[in-house]
């Protein structure tokens, strides 16, 4: 059966690592996501790595709206239940 975090793993999955960056950055700073993870602590090492590779990347919300498949991955995450949204926050970290 094909579920919802499958869904999103695959999207994550086919993501750029601009991309997984950015989502990683808005899922670490969103406090509609709860995670076991050290919110502020990994917010800044995956907009650190943003910065040094993307040299358009700005740290505002404005430049994350341009790319809608990270904003959908994110309104479907603060849909799941915090076990749910741990198991995508896990899978995104170590796919970086």
């Amino acid at each position: 059966m094909f579920n919802r975090e499958e869904y999103i793993i695959n999207m994550i999955k086919d993501m750029n690592i601009n991309d997984k960056l950015r989502l990683g950055v808005a899922m670490f700073s969103s406090s509609f996501i709860n995670t076991n993870y050290n919110k502020k602590e990994m917010f800044e090492k995956m907009d650190s790595k943003l910065k040094k590779i993307d040299s358009t990347y700005i740290m505002s919300f404005s430049g994350i709206y341009d790319h809608t498949v990270v904003m959908f991955v994110m309104s479907k995450v603060m849909e799941f239940t915090k076990e749910e949204q741990n198991r995508i926050a896990m899978y995104l970290v170590n796919s970086i």
